[in-house]
């Protein structure tokens, strides 16, 4: 027996179409589990299992996704998890493919982070096209973050080396705790309000998850976005990403970072400020020139110019213009006298009336040519049915009855044809054209011998 070619896979094949039948029904999943079989080859990339009392899945984890995990995994250690199912088709193994792992206990809080990360993105506050540039030329910078705090030392310690003379307001707040989103939102109400800095920094150092808590929180990021001011975000190390980093005009890796991107180079702001001052000098200078030239020819034109001359060629251009304005007008209004008749034409063309008169007109034509064609068709069959009537009773068994013949039936109603069929004494009923005739059987004879 042949199979149809369609229906024999091979083993590739097969591997290949249930790993694509999986990565596209399950998609991205967070997964709980505990750490078993941990290896982490030259290669960079991770492999291990996950399992639980009862199950178990192998899982991998490559290079270029285990750098921002931030702690060594260990085999007994319990993680959250997101990746998508594959399979690894040498093997047939189904697997999870990590994208992302924390510390079981981070767990709830990254999925807290994940699911106001697409709330806050579906609403438009993360979008390119409300960021606003930063100012060119920045003399007050206003910092808002702990003023004890490691972070803004190294800020003021970077604008002190790269440009001394830009001014810095700190605005206090708590920067770790519960208390910390509502004081970082304070602050920047405050910096609206006061309107006396060019842009605002709003920074703390590194650390966990759970310490940078506070800038995740929604009500902060409607703050930042809804600020008067642009706000730039150097909130922990280059690896931390915080909700604020994306509502923020302009991030920063670092703390550090945000004071050098707010600031120049004094060296290369003097060699700015003499290109400036000599590009000032050399216009001024032509400025000049081109004013005395222009100064001269005015003298010179106004001295050939009569302003009697002048008024009275403006007034005849005024009388020309008039004329126009008028020919103008009574063209116009020509030209829209004879639109308006044209289309009163159109609308009398398209009126319901008349086409109300058209459709009756043609109901009435219809219905005559209905009429006729039923009367027709109504003769045709009466002469149909009158001939097949004839033909009819032509071969009809009463047509033989009216030439003398009679139908002859024994008593229960059965035809006789053959004399055998009948014994003496029977009861014989015989019909005419005319009525019926019973009679009795009292002899038998037969004509014909019967064959056989």
């Amino acid at each position: 027996m042949q199979l149809p070619k369609n229906t024999v896979y091979t083993v590739s094949r097969l591997n290949g179409e249930v790993r694509q039948l999986l990565e596209g029904q399950l998609g991205k999943i967070w997964l709980n589990g505990e750490i078993s079989n941990f290896s982490a080859p030259g290669s960079g990339h991770w492999y291990l299992t996950l399992k639980d009392s009862h199950s178990q899945i192998r899982c991998a984890m490559f290079k270029g996704r285990n750098q921002s995990v931030t702690f060594r995994p260990a085999n007994g250690q319990q993680v959250l998890v997101r990746g998508a199912i594959s399979v690894y088709e040498p093997r047939g193994d189904y697997q999870l493919l990590i994208e992302s792992m924390l510390p079981a206990g981070d767990g709830l809080l990254a999925q807290q982070y994940e699911a106001l990360k697409m709330q806050l993105a579906a609403q438009g506050l993360f979008a390119q096209d409300t960021k606003r540039p930063l100012p060119e030329n920045i003399r007050r910078i206003g910092v808002i973050t702990s003023p004890t705090g490691a972070a803004i030392r190294d800020v003021l310690h970077v604008l002190e080396r790269r440009d001394p003379s830009i001014e810095v307001i700190i605005y206090p707040a708590q920067v770790q705790g519960e208390a910390a989103t509502q004081t970082i939102i304070q602050a920047l109400d405050i910096a609206n309000r006061r309107l006396e800095v060019d842009v605002l920094l709003l920074t703390r150092g590194g650390g966990s998850l759970e310490d940078l808590w506070c800038f995740n929180a929604e009500s902060l990021a409607h703050a930042i976005y809804n600020s008067a001011l642009p706000v730039v975000s150097a909130v922990g190390h280059e690896v931390d990403t915080t909700i604020a980093d994306y509502v923020a005009d302009v991030r920063a890796p670092t703390p550090s970072a945000g004071a050098e991107l707010l600031s120049n180079d004094k060296g290369n702001k003097l060699q700015k400020l003499a290109v400036a001052a000599s590009r000032v000098q050399t216009g001024w200078q032509h400025y000049q020139l081109k004013s005395e030239r222009r100064l001269s020819l005015l003298q010179h034109r106004l001295s050939q110019q009569d302003p009697v001359h002048a008024l009275q060629q403006l007034t005849q251009r005024f009388d020309e213009m008039q004329l126009r304005l008028e020919s103008t007008l009574a063209r116009r209004l020509s030209q829209l006298s004879l639109r308006q008749q044209k289309l009163s034409g159109r609308l009398e063309q398209q009126s319901p009336r008349h086409r109300l008169d058209t459709s009756q007109s043609r109901l009435g034509y219809l219905s005559k040519s209905l009429n006729e064609a039923m009367h027709y068709r109504l003769e045709k069959a009466t002469e149909k049915l009158q001939h097949q009537a004839g033909v009819l009773g032509s071969v009809s068994p009463l047509a033989t009855l009216s030439r003398g013949y009679s139908i002859t039936s024994d008593a229960q109603g059965q035809v006789l044809t053959r004399a055998t069929d009948v014994q003496p004494g029977d009861t014989l009923i015989s019909r005419l054209e005319q009525g019926k005739v019973h009679s009795t059987v009292i002899d038998i004879i037969l004509d014909v011998e019967p064959a056989g």
